[in-house]
């Protein structure tokens, strides 16, 4: 595997991530660095050791997980999307949801945005590719466009407040869904 295949790779593993980066920031509780810093880290950590999970499970583990990851990251997504789009919809003065970077919801999220890494992490393994520098590649990517996309939409989340939560939790919604039709329709 050259080295344009596996940035390609990686950028298409960090798409996910990045939305998900992109609603966070818009969630107006995202806009310091330590946070940016925590979802960023975590997502990298979780795209950087899924595919080797994935690799070192051989193909019973994936066959198993592959009858229902897509309906796992839907529902991750769902509940913080859920979330995310009653606190936008709320009154300004309402509870506001946590920092999505902190506690069950940042595993939620890195856990849901990292599933489909560790079906590349076996498709590598059954083409005999190594696994350790297209995991970092992947974990450093999608650090980075993560990193990125939270301070984005920390912006637009400051520009166009409460809908832009709204929207950010749509977005949620809508890669869960895209998930599962993409593994159900193929």
């Amino acid at each position: 595997m050259g080295a344009l295949e596996i940035v390609l790779l990686a950028v298409g593993l960090a798409m996910d991530a990045s939305a998900v980066s992109l609603a966070a920031g818009a969630s107006g509780r995202m806009s310091a660095l330590r946070p940016t810093f925590r979802l960023a880290f975590h997502f990298g950590l979780f795209q950087f050791a899924m595919p080797i999970i994935g690799w070192a499970a051989g193909s019973q583990v994936a066959t198993l997980m592959g009858s229902v990851d897509h309906w796992v990251a839907f529902a991750l997504l769902a509940v913080v999307g859920g979330r995310m789009i009653r606190a936008g919809l709320g009154p300004e003065d309402a509870p506001r949801p946590g920092d999505p970077s902190r506690g069950w919801t940042l595993v939620m999220l890195s856990v849901a945005t990292s599933v489909d890494a560790l079906a590349v992490g076996l498709s590598l393994a059954l083409v005999g590719v190594t696994i350790l520098l297209p995991s970092l590649v992947i974990g450093f990517v999608t650090g980075v466009m993560s990193a990125t996309a939270v301070q984005v939409g920390a912006r637009l989340g400051a520009r166009f407040g409460p809908p832009m939560e709204v929207v950010g939790g749509l977005v949620l919604l809508g890669i869960g869904a895209r998930i599962v039709f993409e593994h159900t329709l193929g």
